[in-house]
């Protein structure tokens, strides 16, 4: 019992006579001032080397541009590089034959048909880019898509009228008509 009191009152002590040394101490204010840091032109350059965007150039409305890195007939996750940044959206399944591939952590949807791609942010509830094609879409070809090479591509018809349907096909039967060697 007489251990228990001891130690208490050396307990005690101890914190009394710590608690006016430091109410002894004057608090001290450190009147040094930092030197500014200089800001390196190198680190935004670095900065802009790092965002490089890598895949195929999709050029979209109003000025916006998309690259996508991926096989769209093959892979599974393509990697969409939007304003700076790079996103890896999974594909989706779909009833209606277009390409989708959505990303619900970062919200971004993106949807492909054989004419045109569309990038959708499903946080915000917005359509962030259309009218999004690849140089060979604007050269008339269809999207390098599942669904893009079983359909015919953008520029043709696909109701055209009977007379033009046979025009069309008269025309390949005279040039290979002309172009056989004559005997």
């Amino acid at each position: 019992m007489k251990q228990l009191i001891l130690a208490a009152c050396i307990g005690a002590f101890t914190l009394t006579t710590a608690g006016t040394v430091m109410a002894q101490e004057p608090a001290k204010k450190t009147t040094t001032k930092k030197a500014p840091a200089k800001k390196s032109k190198a680190a935004p350059a670095a900065a802009a080397a790092a965002t490089v965007p890598n895949g195929e150039k999709w050029q979209c409305e109003l000025g916006n541009t998309l690259y996508i890195a991926g096989n769209m007939q093959r892979d599974e996750v393509l990697t969409v590089h939007w304003q700076g940044r790079d996103y890896k959206l999974p594909r989706q399944t779909t009833v209606t034959g277009a390409d989708r591939y959505y990303d619900a952590r970062s919200g971004l949807d993106l949807v492909v048909i054989p004419s045109k791609a569309m990038l959708f942010n499903h946080n915000l509830g917005q359509r962030l880019a259309d009218e999004c094609q690849n140089a060979d879409m604007q050269a008339g070809g269809s999207a390098p898509t599942q669904a893009g090479g079983l359909r015919a591509p953008a520029t043709t018809p696909l109701l055209a009228a009977p007379q033009q349907q046979q025009q069309q096909q008269q025309q390949p039967d005279a040039a290979q008509q002309s172009a056989a060697p004559k005997q």
